[in-house]
């Protein structure tokens, strides 16, 4: 089992700056995928950033210049740091991960951090 627990959401005025953590724990081999979701109130919970084991990353449009992901695979946290935020950035953030366990790949969510921007 892996168990995600993210960290960092609050409220912030627009053009400010925050920081999310997600911390994973339990029974694993290895991270495989670790990416960032949100969910707006009355919308579908949608992509913000992924990242890869090898390294890679991906971003939505509407992110690209302002957030960062980011992990540290020895800690098995993943990271987002939000720059320039914008009140449309307000919602639910949430971490999701694939881990490799010895029975094949597992998937996880984290319970969610609230993002609030003020404009």
């Amino acid at each position: 089992q892996v168990q995600l627990v993210e960290s960092g959401g609050g409220l912030v005025q627009a053009e400010g700056s925050l920081t999310l953590s997600c911390a994973a724990s339990g029974t694993f081999l290895d991270i495989i995928v670790m990416n960032w979701y949100r969910q707006a109130p009355g919308k579908q919970r949608e992509l913000v950033a992924g990242s890869s084991r090898r390294g890679t990353t991906n971003y939505a449009d509407s992110v690209k210049g302002r957030f960062t992901i980011s992990r540290d695979n020895a800690k098995k946290t993943a990271y987002l740091r939000m720059n320039s935020l914008k009140p449309e950035d307000t919602a639910v953030y949430y971490c999701y991960a694939v881990v490799q366990s010895d029975s094949g790949p597992r998937t996880a969510w984290g319970q969610g951090t609230q993002v609030t921007v003020s404009s």
